[in-house]
């Protein structure tokens, strides 16, 4: 039976359950005595490993069948949960979230968890997690007193089965370990010349850490290969001790059926910790964000339990299909607006009447596509609380993630975007926003500090919001930093208003750190962040009030592709504001035009706003005017401008369509959109034009 045709749904249910997991092991952390939440932890490691075994992925479904074991003592109350515990059972949900990426990426799933298995064992026997930690010490002390490499293989069934198949044949299965010298630069070469050197002596099974992880150099200076081979041990280590730069080798020879290495050759070896062999093992692994497809049901107070809702069917569709579709679609909306200018020539009352039944249709059905390609912002969020908890332990700092809104929706291509511009946010906040604990209780605050996250609807917009009861933004901290670094003078810097002051710190190489730490202070992320975001069409916005918090706003379009503009004349060109920037359009007279500071001004509403004559800005040749002047009035975050046209047209809806790879930079310009009479209008970036 062939499984590959089931891979994809494998892998993103897989992402599913584990992203459940680690949803709920926070929430265990929190609840420690509530056993239904142990029991949905493990009916999501119960489908996993059912799912894994299936597939065939069997270091897979065997570590989650020992998370199990773990769980199952737990909620049969063996087992009291306490921090030490989780972070046992998070360390398997990363291992276990690796293999399942390993396995998206065309690979094989496996991973050396040996280590976490002992852990996991050792936690379902009802020992203590000392006695672990007393055991790698032991075992550091026998490595200091008898020195050997500190890695050490566990072979599965394949390979148990090639070692015992070879042995009946006269071939003998050794390890290898290998010691580079302390200042080899080049270990990844090295690594490849004593692996030749091998390969000419027998057969290589396997290596710790793995071939890649040597590849890469994300090892210390030690590894070893497993081969079998007919030649001796010392003839081996004598050809590996060839290679240049190798400081040390240790053959053993293999003995399945006794489960140990015998007839070890023991050289001279530096000492290194269990846990630290255990690293280089099984790689530091970062976090790998699970994004799941399906969006899952707000949680209640009470425990969680999830209600078979019968009379709510979901059909799960490549993202590449609704792609096609939209592109289509995009062609149905311009052939429309050809059709209602044609319609309009014609002046047909049988046509108009056809013609606006189909615009009305067509607009529901833009409507149901562009809801497809909706997702909820808890697919970016549901990353965010393991992330916080990790930091929080880091920094020796009490902080509780609040999440509202993640039932939010947004389109698709924004949301890949959005998550990384928020994890700079978030670690900032974290960092920057919140004190320590002592500090937090000399000024009369709880140790514990609050990041809230918040997304809500507001028009054709989304916002969320980043906000923090921390120590807040200094003014004159970021004010005088601001102007040792050059990016606002003394004379300037008076003028400001507190926002404008705030928002120095998204200027590029902007940061207010005494040091530089993993997390932040290195002057790059949020310059990043207010790029990528002003890229998708979105603006981003600083409060903040010293000594209670600071709350950072973004706000994005719902959708990228079709959107609703105000198409304008310039001397017989025609150009497509965004209705989204657009304040609201006026007609004003040529006296009433002043001069600030060498530029044209308006009084709006008691405000004075620049004008920007759109002629001059994209370099249209100019003929006499009218005494009056039609202006749109636009605005990016605070700042207003009025762009000054010929005429107006008309609100319309387009799709936007980039200017391909020859025209990235064109100042201005966001993109261009055919119009219903096979024109080409282009559309303005008014957060370009307002500085």
């Amino acid at each position: 039976m062939d499984m590959n045709q089931y891979l994809e749904v494998f892998i993103e249910e897989s992402k599913e359950h584990l992203q459940t997991c680690n949803e709920q092991l926070l929430e265990l952390e929190k609840n420690p005595e509530n056993l239904a939440i142990v029991n949905e932890i493990f009916r999501s490691a119960h489908t996993l490993k059912g799912m894994a075994a299936t597939m065939g992925y069997e270091d897979l479904a065997s570590l989650t069948h020992q998370m199990e074991n773990v769980l199952d003592a737990i909620r049969n109350s063996k087992i009291q949960v306490s921090s030490l515990i989780l972070d046992v059972v998070f360390m398997a949900v990363d291992d276990l979230e690796a293999m399942v990426m390993s396995i998206a990426e065309g690979g094989d799933g496996k991973r050396d968890v040996t280590e976490i298995v002992k852990k996991l064992a050792l936690i379902e026997k009802g020992e203590s997690l000392d006695n672990l930690q007393a055991q790698s010490e032991a075992a550091a002390a026998v490595l200091e007193a008898e020195p050997s490499n500190t890695h050490t293989a566990q072979y599965d069934q394949f390979e148990r089965t090639v070692i015992e198949q070879s042995k009946e044949q006269g071939f003998q299965c050794f390890e290898i370990s290998v010691s580079l010298r302390e200042d080899c630069l080049l270990k990844a070469a090295r690594v490849f010349m004593v692996f030749e050197v091998l390969e000419k002596c027998g057969e290589v099974i396997k290596s710790v850490p793995a071939v890649d992880v040597l590849e890469e150099e994300n090892f210390d200076q030690d590894f070893l290969v497993s081969i079998v081979s007919k030649d001796s041990q010392e003839d081996i280590k004598k050809k590996v001790m060839k290679v240049s730069e190798v400081h040390k080798v240790d053959v053993r020879l293999v003995d399945l059926e006794k489960g140990k290495e015998s007839d070890s050759q023991i050289t001279e070896q530096p000492s290194a910790s269990t846990e630290d062999a255990t690293d280089r093992v099984t790689g530091k692994q970062a976090n790998v964000a699970s994004v799941p497809v399906v969006k899952k049901e707000e949680k209640k107070e009470s425990a969680p339990s999830k209600q078979a809702n019968t009379g709510n069917k979901t059909i799960r569709v490549n993202i590449e299909r609704l792609d096609i579709l939209m592109n289509l679609f995009e062609e149905l909306v311009i052939d429309r607006g050809r059709l209602e200018q044609i319609s309009k020539e014609l002046n047909h009352p049988e046509l108009n009447e056809t013609v606006e039944r189909m615009s009305r249709i067509s607009g529901d059905l833009q409507n149901i596509i562009l809801n497809m390609r909706m997702v909820p912002v808890e697919t970016v969020f549901n990353r965010f609380p393991r992330m916080i908890r990790q930091l929080a332990r880091d920094l020796n700092k009490k902080i509780e993630l609040e999440i509202i809104g993640a039932e939010t929706e947004l389109d698709r291509t924004v949301i890949d975007e959005i998550g990384d511009p928020l994890v700079h946010l978030l670690r900032n906040a974290i960092d920057h926003g919140i004190e320590a604990p002592e500090i937090r209780r000399q000024n009369g605050k709880p140790e514990e500090g609050t990041v809230t996250l918040k997304a809500y609807h507001s028009g054709n917009h989304v916002f969320i919001e980043i906000s923090d009861n921390g120590g807040g933004i200094s003014r004159e901290k970021v004010l005088k930093k601001a102007i040792s670094q050059g990016i606002v003078t003394e004379e300037s810097a008076a003028a400001l208003t507190d926002r404008q002051v705030y928002e120095l710190i998204l200027a590029s190489g902007f940061s207010t750190a005494e040091t530089i730490s993993d997390i932040s202070g290195r002057g790059v992320g949020l310059d990043v962040v207010k790029a990528t975001i002003e890229s998708l069409g979105g603006s981003i916005t600083i409060d903040s009030v010293l000594g209670e918090g600071s709350t950072f706003s973004i706000q994005l379009p719902l959708t990228l592709s079709i959107i609703s503009v105000m198409l304008v004349e310039v001397e017989k060109e025609k150009y497509a504001i965004p209705l989204s920037s657009i304040i609201e359009t006026a007609i004003i007279k040529k006296e009433d035009i002043l001069n600030a500071h060498n530029q044209k001004v308006i009084d709006f509403r008691g405000k004075v706003v620049p004008l920007l004559f759109l002629e001059d800005v994209f370099e249209i040749p100019k003929q006499e005017g009218d005494d009056f002047y039609s202006v749109v009035i636009v605005r990016k975050g605070d700042r207003m401008a009025g762009l000054v046209v010929d005429s107006f047209i008309g609100q319309q809806e387009v799709v936007l369509k980039s200017l391909g790879n020859y025209l990235t930079d064109v100042f201005a310009i966001s993109g261009a959109t055919i119009l219903g009479d096979g024109q080409v209008a282009l559309i303005v970036d008014c957060n370009a034009l307002i500085k």
